[in-house]
């Protein structure tokens, strides 16, 4: 009967041996178009490719465009100007013009007035009266008023400009200040969002990982079941097994299949999600070269730099309450540029300018006039309608409601970096009582396999030593994904947000927001340690009793 019975295992091996041999070519030409990707990979990848970062850069740079452009008012404000004029109609046009008897019967015009003394008197009187009838000359400046633009065709004109401000109030100074602090908070987001980017590709890294080694648990385990089967299936056809535990070992093993699909189906979904989060096509294949493994040590020498420094845990240093100081200093610079609109101004401006009325073409630099004027002028708010007391009190409703908002952001800073605590050590006192878990599990799976095959255990016994083995495997990946998660954030702590629930929650009550708070929700593919991260699997004590999706 033995010799049957290993005879049967040992063609049922070979069967799957060549089996192995016959996919293993349609695999290897596979594996060239898969794109290997370890998790410093897709670190890169991310911090060049994420729209969140894109933005949060061109916030700054925004922001530190504004600040320039309110230190500006600080310096006077110089312009020049260069401008053409053609004058097509004008009611100057006719005035002083030259004309000819014969065209229109006007006086004729003459150049100069040259009086002779020494000619007699009605020569003199002659001389005269003609002067007086004839029409001015281009040469008299007193009457020719072309000159200086009246009727000119032509007009060119170089002008340049200087303000300067004398006094504000105090704008200038608080508009400087209100644009310092969006520029420092702009800088706290970049920081926070390329935090948050690592954190959540880490997290959809380390899920595809474990949907990997879950995969790959289950699929032992059907093995294992399929394994058992044959061995009762030979039991039975010898008549050493009864037809119970033949139906028991079929129904075993067909309750696995599904959980092979569903681990598969979670296991796609996770990798999904990380395309997703990598800007990767979605039908382009990935293997995940940097294992999940079973040390808390970090596989990435990224990720290993940031957890061995010793992290900014204060409460008052984390990016959230920084970002509420900075928009208190805002507000209150607000109301400052709001209070100072009733307080007068001075401003000082000159102008500068060289003009010329040429009859044609271009003037000589001597034909053109200069003109000149300095300006001091006073601004004061007589009546404004109540517009500067509404923006007041705009300005400090504002300037309330960002105090109200520092010192809910510091109490909800405190507890989230208190849950952040305590997430680390629980993940590392779960990481640590799985130690040894797995290989005794194993041992202890051996022997029931052994005493079945001996015939002096049932498959009972076998059934729950598989179960246990599995259940250890799981928890094992469980808690490297969750302790490798947990350091990660506890890393980023200093940068990273407050829980978006925790602060959705705080606006209803204190309690609320308390259950909340503690957690760390980045998006919705990913989870936080201690919870479930994948379908069917469970940490902590519920664990122990319902292992992830195996059916007994």
């Amino acid at each position: 009967m033995r010799r049957r019975l290993v005879g049967g295992l040992t063609r049922s091996c070979v069967a799957s041996f060549a089996l192995v041999l016959a996919v293993a070519p349609a695999g290897a030409q596979q594996a060239d178009s898969v794109r290997q990707l370890s998790l410093d990979d897709a670190l890169r990848i991310a911090e060049g490719q994420s729209e969140d970062i894109a933005i949060a850069a061109a916030g700054v740079t925004r922001a530190h465009g504004q600040e320039i452009k309110a230190r500006s008012q600080y310096l006077p404000q110089i312009s020049g100007s260069l401008s053409y004029t053609r004058t097509l109609r004008s009611i100057f046009q006719n005035f002083g013009a030259r004309t000819d008897s014969a065209a229109g019967g006007g006086p004729p015009a003459c150049s100069s007035f040259h009086p002779d003394p020494a000619s007699p008197l009605a020569d003199q009187v002659g001389v005269l009266e003609a002067a007086l009838g004839c029409a001015p000359s281009s040469g008299n400046l007193l009457s020719d008023f072309s000159s200086v633009g009246f009727g000119s065709e032509n007009q060119y004109s170089l002008g340049l400009s200087l303000s300067q401000n004398l006094f504000s109030g105090g704008r200038v100074k608080a508009q400087v200040r209100q644009a310092g602090a969006a520029r420092e908070t702009a800088d706290i987001g970049l920081t926070s969002t390329r935090a948050q980017v690592i954190l959540q590709v880490t997290q959809a890294y380390y899920d595809a990982a474990l949907g990997d080694r879950l995969v790959a648990i289950a699929e032992a385990t059907l093995a294992q079941a399929d394994t058992t089967l044959v061995q009762t299936r030979l039991g039975r056809n010898v008549g050493n097994q009864p037809e119970f535990d033949l139906l028991r070992a079929q129904v075993t093993r067909d309750n696995q299949v599904p959980v092979v699909i569903q681990r598969r189906s979670a296991r796609d979904l996770a990798y999904m999600r990380l395309k997703q989060a990598l800007n990767l096509p979605l039908e382009e294949q990935v293997s995940l070269s940097t294992s999940l493994g079973d040390t808390g040590v970090a596989a990435s020498s990224r990720l290993a730099a940031l957890i061995s420094a010793t992290p900014d845990t204060a409460a008052a240093r984390r990016a959230p309450v920084r970002e509420a100081e900075q928009t208190v200093v805002a507000d209150r610079a607000a109301l400052t540029v709001a209070k100072s609109q009733r307080i007068p101004t001075l401003t000082l401006s000159s102008q500068f300018g060289r003009v010329a009325y040429p009859n044609g073409g271009f003037p000589d630099w001597s034909a053109f006039r200069s003109n000149w004027t300095v300006t001091g002028a006073i601004q004061v708010p007589l009546f404004t309608g109540g517009g500067i007391h509404g923006d007041e009190m705009v300005a400090e409703a504002n300037l309330r409601e960002a105090q109200a908002r520092q010192r809910q952001t510091r109490q909800l800073t405190a507890l989230d970096t208190r849950d952040a605590v305590s997430q680390l050590e629980a993940a590392e006192a779960q990481f640590a009582a799985n130690q040894g878990t797995v290989d005794q599990a194993a041992k202890a799976y051996q022997i029931a396999q052994v005493r079945y095959r001996e015939g002096i255990s049932t498959q009972t016994e076998l059934s729950d030593s598989r179960i246990a083995l599995q259940q250890a495997q799981a928890n094992r990946a469980q808690a490297a994904r969750d302790l490798q998660v947990a350091r990660v954030r506890f890393a980023l702590l200093h940068d990273l947000p407050i829980s978006a629930q925790g602060v959705a929650s705080a606006g209803t009550n204190a309690s609320a927001a308390q259950q909340a708070a503690p957690a760390l929700t980045v998006s919705p593919s990913t989870t936080v340690p201690g919870q479930q991260a994948v379908s069917g699997v469970q940490t902590g004590a519920a664990a122990q009793t319902n292992p992830p999706g195996v059916t007994p």
